[in-house]
């Protein structure tokens, strides 16, 4: 009887617990469909107005002549994406390899807290410091009328997300079971072998959707990439001008939202930039969890 009485509060504060959890992912998935329909509502008037071709492949953003193009939004987001995500990885990669596989306790002592703390600076930072140095470097460097630029922008969120990537990489290389490594080294592979064949194979969903989630990260991106990008919405004379300024979906939206008169065609388009921003991210979210979740199936659940 006693038994029973104190099993009965456990069983309270377990159930407490239990629908505290669901309400908490209730109200997330709720607050998201509220988001979507936000923007959605807010958008219509945009694409009813000017159409969704237009508005997509429009090769203009003139919002004082009313002309809302998208295209030079999506080329210069989509060259600073590619071009930072190359830097990202080419850099936070083999450093991850390097602390999951290769750093002594010395070197992972002084590296791990290092890298964990650049990855809590806020973007402010990293965009007030691309103005003062990067921006200014490439100016002098390259004889540039302004060193704002699509490669600034492509500079600085390429270092910037470095942390976020090497630290997801980290943890999936760990988390390959030690089986693996041992069994390729006793059939005589060498160390880089097993990393090469074994090990990074074994991680890859972890590294799929961690460069996935990165490039989600980098598209999203606001304040570091307005101080630095020039915010001009043209495209680039030619195209693969990495010199010359652009903007971002982010970059726009922050830049002319508090300026805009409610209710106007141009608020409701940058409603719809932020509709197709969303859109863009959530759909490389969904690939993203289908990657891992099918290259994990493929090497047996790790």
């Amino acid at each position: 009887m006693d038994r029973s009485r104190m099993m009965m509060p456990r069983r309270y504060s377990e159930l407490f617990v239990e629908t505290l959890l669901f309400v908490s992912a209730i109200t997330s998935i709720l607050v998201m469909l509220l988001i979507f329909y936000f923007l959605i509502h807010e958008s219509i008037p945009a694409f009813s107005e000017l159409g969704i071709i237009s508005l997509l492949a429009g090769m203009k953003w003139h919002p004082s002549g009313d002309i809302y193009g998208f295209l030079p939004l999506i080329t210069a987001s989509l060259t600073i994406t590619i071009l930072a995500l190359f830097i990202n990885i080419a850099i936070g990669f083999p450093l991850a390899i390097y602390l999951a596989e290769l750093a002594g306790p010395r070197s992972k002592a002084i590296l791990k807290p290092a890298i964990e703390l650049l990855a809590g600076v806020p973007s402010i930072v990293y965009g007030f410091l691309g103005v003062i140095i990067l921006v200014s470097y490439l100016q002098d460097s390259f004889d540039m009328l302004t060193g704002r630029s699509i490669l600034a922008g492509s500079i600085l969120l390429g270092v910037m997300f470095i942390p976020y990537l090497t630290t997801i990489c980290e943890d999936a290389l760990r988390a390959v079971p030690g089986e693996f490594k041992e069994g390729s080294l006793a059939l005589g592979a060498n160390r880089w072998q097993t990393i090469r064949n074994v090990t990074i194979p074994a991680a890859s969903s972890g590294i799929t959707a961690a460069v996935l989630l990165n490039i989600g990260s980098i598209i999203g991106e606001t304040m570091a990439v307005l101080l630095v990008v020039g915010n001009v919405a043209r495209i680039a004379s030619p195209y693969y001008d990495i010199f010359d300024q652009g903007a971002t979906f982010t970059s726009v939206i922050a830049g002319e939202m508090g300026e805009v008169a409610r209710g106007s065609t141009h608020y409701h388009a940058l409603f719809a930039v932020g509709l197709i921003l969303l859109l863009v991210v959530s759909i490389l979210s969904l690939i993203a969890d289908f990657a891992r979740a099918r290259i994990r199936k493929k090497f047996g659940g790790y």
